[in-house]
């Protein structure tokens, strides 16, 4: 059976891998899925292909009885927040997130407001590969409803934070979904707001869609400049944020990871959900407040059904990916800027103090290429090699990848998903022990390749 579905949906060239025909299948395979019946709703990020997709997935899913919802350009939480609002049995967002402009995405959402699980969309694939899509008959095609989510949206997330006073925040959209939603979220919470790259163009010339610190020269200058309290940024879908003090640094994404997933706890051991790739100074903030970190792979899906398992109080990644589940269970880029003020708010500090506060842990990072074939055997080897070599292993990690944990810090050994290689993330206490951490690894990894 052809893989159709990676860590964040179907995605991607458009023409190439994603083509009108197959965003028509799947919306007829959802369709078929879900029995043929009730509605669906539908966004879509600024992408210039975004249209066409739109158009297929609608026909897919009128072909098979579904209404369909028109959202047009929202960014992803609100395609949750619409599935929730109106009750619909699913949601479809066409985005390709963070990848360049020539890219798009298919990412379903069930009616519980939560990305698909791997098994609903293997559910989806074997009614795609197996050729199983129902098309209904001409007298009971679905019915197409345009629908503007975004000022209920808005409201839900304005309702969750009061700020005692007014801040200054630069927002840099990167001229994707974003634009339509943060600049108004903040201005109705009363602050003074700049734009950078805040119109939409699905050509996105302003930046990298990444919101990473080679793509956020431009914010960290006029944070600078104007003395703004905040500079945020997104990603073509706004499903994420990242941050900028008002020094004009980027925020370090696991310090500012960690912060926020302190600030959501309660009280004493409380849940909070992260990735098996996460700084530990996520778990020193967390353990500050008496919480507990429960690590989960990679990918939004598995943050979001982990903290459903675990009846957590907040899940991310450090990507930016960040989900509070108090609101619902998709990551929130415009929810993320508002509760990284409301953590401003409460402390009364500056985001640069709060960074500088926590501990900094060196991290070195290496990929060794390696066949697709033969990862799943070096892999095995590799897990069975590091026990014996490394004599001082705390706890062993193997929900993704094999994650070794050590007094003096850890290393993730993992298979790219999309890439002929497999990485190795090392953190350490000491720039020397990551150093001795990630080159043993690395021979591990290598030998194991040769045996």
């Amino acid at each position: 059976m052809r893989k159709l579905f990676g860590t964040s949906g179907v995605r991607g060239v458009v023409g190439d891998q994603l083509t009108p025909e197959l965003a028509l299948d799947l919306g007829l395979a959802l369709a078929t899925y879900l029995g043929g019946k009730g509605s669906v709703a539908l966004g879509k990020d600024p992408r210039t292909s975004s249209d066409m997709i739109e158009s297929c997935v609608t026909s897919g899913l009128l072909s098979g009885g579904c209404d369909v919802m028109k959202l047009g350009v929202v960014p992803t939480p609100a395609v949750s927040f619409a599935v929730r609002q109106f009750r619909a049995k699913a949601g479809i967002m066409i985005t390709a997130s963070h990848n360049p402009p020539e890219y798009n995405g298919i990412k379903f959402w069930g009616s519980d407001g939560m990305a698909y699980t791997p098994e609903q969309e293997e559910a989806i694939e074997r009614i795609y590969s197996g050729k199983q899509m129902k098309p209904t008959a001409w007298d009971r095609i679905g019915k197409v409803e345009a629908i503007d989510v975004l000022p209920g949206y808005i409201d839900e997330i304005v309702g969750t934070v009061k700020l005692k006073r007014s801040y200054k925040v630069v927002v840099d959209c990167g001229n994707g979904a974003g634009s339509v939603v943060t600049p108004y979220l903040l201005r109705k919470l009363g602050c003074k707001v700049v734009t950078l790259n805040s119109q939409l163009d699905g050509f996105f010339p302003g930046r990298g869609l990444e919101p990473s610190p080679e793509n956020l020269g431009e914010l960290c200058s006029v944070v600078k400049s104007i003395g703004a309290d905040l500079g945020i940024a997104h990603d073509g879908d706004a499903d994420r944020a990242a941050a900028v003090d008002e020094l004009g640094r980027v925020a370090q994404p696991d310090k500012l990871l960690g912060l926020i997933s302190a600030h959501q706890i309660r009280r004493k051991k409380e849940v909070v959900v992260t990735t098996v790739d996460a700084s530990s100074v996520v778990d020193d903030c967390v353990a500050e407040r008496g919480g507990k970190v429960v690590r989960t792979r990679v990918g939004d899906v598995s943050v979001a059904t982990a903290i459903k398992k675990h009846k957590a109080v907040f899940g991310g990644e450090p990507s930016g990916a960040w989900i509070f589940p108090r609101v619902h269970l998709a990551p929130d880029g415009p929810l993320a800027t508002i509760k990284i003020l409301e953590l401003l708010d409460s402390t009364g500090k500056k985001l640069s103090e709060l960074l500088d506060m926590l501990p900094e842990y060196p991290t070195v990072r290496e990929k060794v290429a390696c066949p697709n074939e033969k990862k799943a055997d070096v892999m095995k080897k590799f897990k069975i090699h590091a026990k014996r070599e490394f004599l001082s292993v705390k706890r062993i990690l193997t929900i993704d990848g094999v994650r070794l944990e050590f007094e003096s810090g850890w290393v993730l050994v993992r298979p790219s998903g999309t890439e002929p290689y497999i990485r190795v993330t090392v953190e350490g206490k000491t720039p020397t022990r990551a150093k001795e951490i990630g080159r043993k690894a690395a021979k591990i990894l290598k030998d194991a390749m040769r045996d």
